[in-house]
């Protein structure tokens, strides 16, 4: 499990090391086919900003290499609000005095027939918030099902599930898995984590190992940015993509690395990334993996999602809701976060084509796995 490799890395250590990068470093990594993990610590170091142009045109390069000139597009669908974490950042938190909504199957197919109607999407994201008792396997493979039948391609935001959870919703048609660690620091990560199964840091940063035993197509990583130090926090979290490729080796790996925005909790955040550092992680995650999807979501400002779409991200959300029921059933209930860039999928589709880019709206199938 990779909580035990994890330990042997110092986060104050690593910080240093990161801190300490310089020029002549980034230009190595730069050079390099394989930069490796030395590498990616060199260019997101602050001794690798002014090297931004270069890094930009490589990354791109890579990019049109692997994935050609497309965007997947994806429409997250939440289903529940209901939470028994107390994650102080957060929307969902327990503590939050709104009311928790639940969607039965019938409110879960309106949702995805106003949903189809926004446009050809096949890749859709449900998501809910982390109650057992009520969003667990079976309210989720219920969901599943109900969904399957107008998307293709399914995936979930939902707690870390046992490895024979995760294995029965591969059955009942689950294609990807997103989680977010959050931050790695293990030390912190209960200040922001106080209650609730979300406070048990093992069993979250193991659950990617569940996903991977029990088969899931496509496993999504993330961190969030305005925990702690953002550099020391992907550095981690790129150790832990290398680990999973090594064990994991079939499977597809997507990151995402979100800027903290408001939220009902009004939790202010205690790192602030700027447009350029952003844009800098994005450049050197491509250039460290040459073959994950690197996924931006609407918490972005619809000029920065213009911009790095041509530069290095593969895959974007719109047309975002992030409140349960938010399609069509319930519009006005409680949001997890504020979404920043609020064009439909059509505008968002135009301003990419603008980009040069071409929106894939299905990406993947069951049809095409090899036997």
């Amino acid at each position: 499990m990779f909580s035990e490799e994890l330990k042997q890395y110092d986060w104050d250590a690593t910080t240093a090391q990161i801190n300490a990068m310089t020029a002549a470093d980034v230009r190595r990594a730069l050079s390099s086919p394989n930069p490796g993990i030395e590498g990616f610590m060199a260019l997101i170091s602050p001794a690798a900003a002014p090297f931004l142009e270069q890094m930009a045109a490589k990354s791109q390069a890579l990019t049109l290499e692997r994935f050609g000139k497309t965007i997947s597009m994806y429409i997250p669908m939440y289903i529940t609000n209901s939470c028994t974490n107390a994650c102080v950042y957060c929307g969902f938190n327990r503590h939050n005095k709104f009311k928790r909504v639940v969607l039965k199957p019938d409110e879960i197919e309106n949702e995805c027939k106003a949903i189809k109607k926004l446009g050809p999407c096949e890749n859709l994201l449900i998501v809910t918030g982390e109650n057992p008792v009520v969003a667990g396997v079976e309210y989720l493979s219920n969901a599943l099902k109900v969904c399957r039948k107008y998307f293709s391609n399914l995936s979930i935001e939902v707690m870390p599930l046992p490895t024979e959870g995760y294995a029965r919703l591969v059955e009942d048609g689950l294609n990807g898995v997103v989680c977010f660690q959050e931050t790695y620091h293990r030390d912190k990560y209960k200040t922001y984590h106080p209650a609730g199964q979300k406070s048990d840091f093992e069993w979250r940063v193991n659950g990617f190992d569940r996903m991977g035993t029990a088969g899931v197509h496509k496993i999504g990583m993330g961190i969030l940015i305005g925990l702690e130090d953002w550099r020391t926090d992907v550095t981690m979290m790129a150790r832990h993509l290398l680990y999973l490729r090594k064990k994991y080796w079939k499977t597809r790996y997507s990151v995402n690395f979100p800027r903290m925005r408001a939220s009902a909790s009004g939790y202010q955040p205690n790192v602030i990334m700027t447009d350029r550092e952003l844009a800098q992680l994005t450049f050197a995650f491509r250039i460290f993996d040459h073959d994950v999807d690197i996924s931006v979501s609407t918490r972005e400002l619809p000029d920065f999602r213009n911009h790095i779409c041509a530069l290095g991200a593969t895959s974007m959300s719109a047309g975002s809701k992030t409140e349960p029921g938010g399609y069509y059933t319930y519009p006005q209930a409680l949001e997890q976060f504020a979404v920043s860039d609020e064009r439909t999928p059509a505008e968002v589709t135009e301003a990419i084509r603008r980009a040069g880019r071409e929106v894939v709206w299905k990406d993947w199938d069951k049809v095409f796995d090899i036997v």
